[in-house]
């Protein structure tokens, strides 16, 4: 299924769906970042997802890593929460979705690093290599806030 990301566009798509989601930037040893080629958009992102019934907000966050790059991590701290109703991500299937992620920080703890069907590709990506990579602005954002060092999470 394909995936288009707007950002205060006039001509996006008006929301047909509210998501709760959340995602997670996870270090390595070295400092690099832990991301995914999204197979539905071409894009890097950061790991994460939507919230299942039956998850709490940061057990979402430690599924998607898990599902996404084999990966188990534990949670350590929160990046910010990402509410900009500016931002419409509409889906193939005639899905248009408004999202709201909460963006955690997470160490590895196990399992072994490999691909889903979700991505192309799935690697730790040194910092002074972001800006290269494309990537939407708004896991642009939540990266920089991480790399910031806040002494609180971003609210927005």
């Amino acid at each position: 299924m394909a995936r288009t990301e707007y950002y205060d566009d006039p001509g996006a798509p008006e929301p047909n769906s509210l998501v709760v989601a959340a995602s997670a930037v996870v270090v390595d040893g070295e400092g690099r970042i832990l991301l995914q080629r999204r197979a539905d958009s071409g894009l890097w992102a950061l790991p994460g997802g939507g919230m299942e019934r039956g998850d709490s907000l940061p057990g979402a966050a430690v599924r998607e890593v898990a599902e996404e790059t084999g990966l188990q991590v534990e949670i350590t701290g929160l990046v910010g929460t990402y509410t900009d109703p500016r931002h419409v991500i509409a889906y193939s299937d005639g899905e248009v979705r408004r999202q709201f992620n909460v963006c955690f920080t997470a160490r590895v703890v196990g399992g072994v690093l490999g691909g889903s069907e979700e991505s192309t590709e799935v690697r730790f990506v040194a910092v002074d290599e972001l800006s290269g990579l494309p990537m939407h602005h708004t896991q642009r954002l939540r990266i920089a806030h991480f790399l910031e060092h806040r002494a609180e999470p971003y609210l927005g």
